[in-house]
């Protein structure tokens, strides 16, 4: 199916705690004045706009409604193309058993048929794999053992206490840094303070940004100043960093040239979309053929 665009924690560091958020409120769009649009003769309804703009989250109305009626003058014009080039195709079925629309086949087929791309050559692959060694690395991972005085930012009484707390504490590990795991079982508040405070391994998005932070600034066997996360004051010990590694290029051969192949795919149809923007007679909207992405 051919898509149609146009131009979104800490675990406590234990998975011990969750955030909780409301969903925002949904506000009514007022209607846009818009003209009326048509591609070579053929009306986009307003209806039709209408249905289509909840595919176009904006930040107001008019920047949504443009939106979806691009998609759907774009649309129109590959309909009518395959049309004129008498395109057939049968809707093909996925592995749930939907069906495609006829529309979307026929775009699809008309596609595949006049969107002619090279497959990416071993030369290309690799020399993109040489080019992106730090896209094909793993995530670093650090074992780490942290000290939580529990507190809620929004209880400011509370979230004082806990900071007078942790900077006591870090001014005692200053001068003995081998208590550590003795007052995180003492003290801390995060379930780890049964292991002496340890998190075991933990890996980029594991934890808030601020804990994350103070914990890829350490050095091993550094201990931090205290942290201000969400649901406390931490005070981290970083015990060990395994920095990521280089994935070989036999393991990342198939995901490059995916991304290749798929990229310069979209590259053309949005070339093909161009001409016939440009032969096309469009009246109400300007999509501007020549530089915009208009499909993916």
């Amino acid at each position: 199916m051919v898509t149609i665009v146009v131009n979104h924690a800490d675990k406590n560091a234990t998975e011990a705690c969750n955030d909780h958020h409301s969903a925002p409120s949904v506000k009514q769009r007022e209607p846009v004045a818009m003209p009326p649009v048509t591609v070579n003769g053929v009306v986009i309804s307003r209806k039709a706009i209408a249905a289509e703009i909840q595919n176009f989250p904006a930040r107001n109305p008019g920047e949504g409604w443009l939106a979806a009626t691009r998609a759907l003058v774009v649309r129109e014009l590959l309909l009518q193309e395959a049309q004129r080039l008498d395109v057939r195709v049968e809707p093909n079925t996925d592995e749930d058993g939907r069906v495609e629309t006829a529309d979307d086949a026929r775009i699809r087929a008309l596609i595949d048929r006049e969107v002619r791309t090279p497959n990416a050559d071993e030369e290309m692959l690799r020399r993109f794999y040489d080019n992106n060694r730090r896209r094909f690395m793993t995530a670093p991972l650090y074992e780490a053992d942290h000290i939580l005085f529990a507190a809620r930012r929004d209880d400011e009484t509370a979230f004082a206490v806990a900071r007078d707390k942790a900077t006591a504490i870090a001014a005692a590990l200053a001068k003995a840094p081998g208590d550590f795991a003795a007052l995180a079982r003492d003290l801390s508040d995060c379930p780890s303070a049964a292991l002496g405070g340890s998190l075991g391994q933990i890996g980029p998005g594991d934890t808030t940004a601020e804990f994350e932070a103070a914990l890829t600034a350490l050095s091993p066997g550094e201990i931090s100043q205290p942290v201000e996360t969400r649901y406390g004051v931490h005070i981290i010990r970083l015990a060990r960093r395994i920095d990521g590694q280089t994935l070989p290029f036999d393991v990342v051969r198939e995901r490059i040239q995916t991304y290749l192949e798929d990229h310069v795919h979209r590259q053309a149809t949005a070339q093909y979309v161009s001409l016939l923007v440009g032969r096309a007679v469009i009246s109400g909207i300007n999509l501007d053929g020549a530089t915009s992405p208009l499909v993916q």
